[in-house]
C-alpha cells in the first residue's frame, strides 16, 4: 500500500512539469516573418486592450523570434509586460504572496499547417480566450494575412 502511495505521489508531482508544453513557436517561419506576425498581433491587441492601462503576464518562455518580438513591441506600444519566470521552489516564496498577479495572462502558439496547406497560424490566448489569424508566406520571405482575426466567443 505504501509503494502504491509513493508511486502515485511521484506521478502527480511530475505531471506539473509539462504545464507550458502546448504553447510556443512550432513553425519554421523565418525571423522576419515572425516579427511581421508579432507586429500584426500587437496592432490587433491595441484595438482590444488600451496601452498604459493593461498589464500583460506572459505565461510561457519567449526565447523564440516571435516571442521576443512580441514582448519588445508590447513594451514599445506602452504596455506593462511581466515576463515568464518559472517557479522552481514553492518554499522560497513568502506565505503572504497573492494568489494571482494583477494583469491579463497572455500565451501564444505559432504553427504551420504544412504539408496540407502552406500557411502559418498565430493563436494568442488572452485570459482564457483564443484569438487566431492565418498568414500566407510569400516568395520574398514576407507574410500576408489570409483573413481576419477569429475570436472564440
Amino acid at each position: 500500500m505504501r509503494k502504491l502511495f509513493l508511486i502515485s505521489a511521484a506521478i502527480m508531482a511530475l505531471s506539473g512539469c509539462a504545464s507550458n508544453s502546448p504553447y510556443g513557436n512550432y513553425s519554421t517561419a523565418p525571423a522576419a516573418s515572425d516579427k511581421a506576425m508579432a507586429t500584426d498581433t500587437v496592432t490587433h491587441l491595441v484595438k482590444l486592450y488600451p496601452p498604459a492601462l493593461t498589464r500583460w503576464n506572459i505565461m510561457q518562455p519567449t526565447t523564440d523570434a516571435y516571442g521576443t518580438a512580441l514582448v519588445e513591441l508590447l513594451r514599445s506600444r506602452g504596455y506593462s509586460v511581466k515576463e515568464y519566470a518559472p517557479v522552481t521552489d514553492q518554499k522560497t516564496q513568502p506565505a503572504t504572496q497573492a494568489a494571482s498577479v494583477p494583469g491579463v495572462d497572455l500565451r501564444y502558439v505559432v504553427d504551420s499547417l504544412a504539408p496540407a496547406v502552406d500557411l502559418y497560424r498565430v493563436t494568442i490566448v488572452v485570459g482564457g480566450q483564443p484569438i487566431s489569424r492565418a498568414y500566407i508566406p510569400q516568395k520574398n520571405g514576407a507574410v500576408v494575412a489570409a483573413g481576419s482575426w477569429a475570436r472564440k466567443e
